[in-house]
């Protein structure tokens, strides 16, 4: 087993998450008490949120590709930001590395095209909406992302940080972020991305308008992938989910 290497703390609600999901995945293939080999780096997400809010995106690149550089000496084999919203700096985690990073919008991407889709609802934080990074990364790689209008952005945003960040899950909220698929189907869109790591926490992809792809147990599987070599064949499901019958879509390993 290769050893893992998360960066978290971003917030710490959806790392708890990548923790849990990754412990099981790996339980699950390998059977008995089998659990990860993995370091976790938590950041003080504070001294993050204030970056964010400045504008500072090369004062947070620095502190995350430090905290890739000591994942790395403590013998992490593979690296994984634990959020979407800080693979705006992901280039530069990247660099400062040399083992492999395993980035959360080509596992999503990867995920969306293996079941032919193509125009997907982008429910995130407003920079993973509006900075471009997410956007155009997945253009790049045959995917045309949709946003939610400025109104539903700021809503989202809000509920992000406000409620998920802080442990609130709320039915309001839940309605909210509902009627915003139920929209963005109307104009076309073919699918949803839970295109922030706490969003899970908020919205069951099972029971959505349209198939749920939650980035979050993507990403987790991406890195039980690389721990294991390779993917297994019964536990290779892309948490896709069909919303007529209910059941994950699954990937040929």
């Amino acid at each position: 087993m290769r050893k893992i290497g998360l960066i978290g703390g971003m917030s710490f609600e959806s790392t708890a998450v990548y923790y849990r999901l990754i412990n099981e995945m790996v339980r699950d293939r390998l059977g008995g008490f089998a659990s990860a080999d993995l370091l976790l780096h938590s950041v003080n997400f504070a001294e993050i949120v204030d970056m964010q809010k400045a504008g500072r995106w090369d004062l947070a690149a620095e502190h995350l590709a430090g905290s890739a550089r000591r994942l790395k000496a403590a013998g992490a084999e593979c690296v994984l930001i634990c959020t979407n919203t800080m693979h705006l700096v992901a280039p530069q985690v990247q660099a400062a590395i040399d083992i492999p990073f395993i980035h959360i919008i080509d596992e999503t991407a990867k995920t969306l095209k293996s079941h032919g889709l193509k125009r997907p609802l982008l429910l995130a934080t407003r920079y993973t909406m509006e900075h471009g990074f997410y956007t155009d990364h997945m253009k790049a790689l045959g995917i045309d992302v949709m946003v939610p209008d400025a109104d539903d952005r700021t809503d989202i945003h809000n509920i992000i940080f406000n409620e998920l960040c802080a442990g609130t899950v709320l039915d309001t909220s839940r309605t909210r972020a509902i009627a915003m698929i139920e929209k963005a189907k109307a104009e076309g869109a073919d699918s949803i991305i839970l295109g922030c790591t706490e969003i899970c926490l908020l919205l069951d992809p099972a029971g959505l308008p349209l198939p749920g792809i939650d980035s979050t147990a993507i990403h987790a599987k991406a890195a039980v992938d690389f721990a294991l070599g390779q993917p297994a064949a019964k536990q290779a499901a892309a948490y896709i989910y069909l919303t007529q019958s209910n059941k994950y879509m699954t990937e040929s390993p």
